[in-house]
């Protein structure tokens, strides 16, 4: 794993919609929920907690699409990428995906959700597993780990 250079930029998959981040992330998480799956198409989701002022839409327009509208999940509107979620109610962070972005060789989950509903065989480096969703408390702590891991 290499050190983050920032700004990073990235884009969907046609390239029609691009994105910048400009602050290291939070924390970073892979998530095993059965939801994760099925709109990644893969054992997990990956994601990258961005400060919102480090994150930037630098050219195309996104649109909120999925399931659940108020989960603020953020699609191209031509290739139907997932590229992003602004979760309703937590305005200080975007969560980005991390394969959106040119250089991905930094990332790596730090803590993984939903262990209680991932598939057998599926494995990650994360520090942290939780069965569901880490309490609102563990945040912090969490929080400050990674920090000291990117130090």
């Amino acid at each position: 794993m290499t050190r983050l250079k920032l700004p990073l930029d990235g884009a969907c998959r046609c390239g029609r919609v691009k994105i910048r981040i400009s602050a290291p992330p939070m924390i970073t998480m892979a998530c095993h929920c059965t939801g994760c799956q099925r709109m990644s198409g893969s054992a997990y989701s990956l994601s990258a907690a961005i400060p919102t002022e480090g994150f930037a839409v630098i050219e195309g327009e996104p649109v909120v699409a999925g399931a659940s509208p108020e989960a603020g999940h953020h699609f191209c509107p031509d290739c139907m990428t997932w590229m992003f979620t602004r979760p309703q109610g937590l305005d200080f962070f975007v969560n980005v995906r991390p394969t959106m972005l040119d250089d991905i060789s930094w990332y790596s989950p730090f803590v993984e959700t939903y262990t209680s509903e991932k598939l057998a065989w599926a494995t990650t480096p994360a520090k942290h597993s939780y069965e569901k969703f880490p309490p609102m408390e563990d945040f912090e702590p969490l929080m400050a780990g990674y920090a000291a891991t990117i130090a």
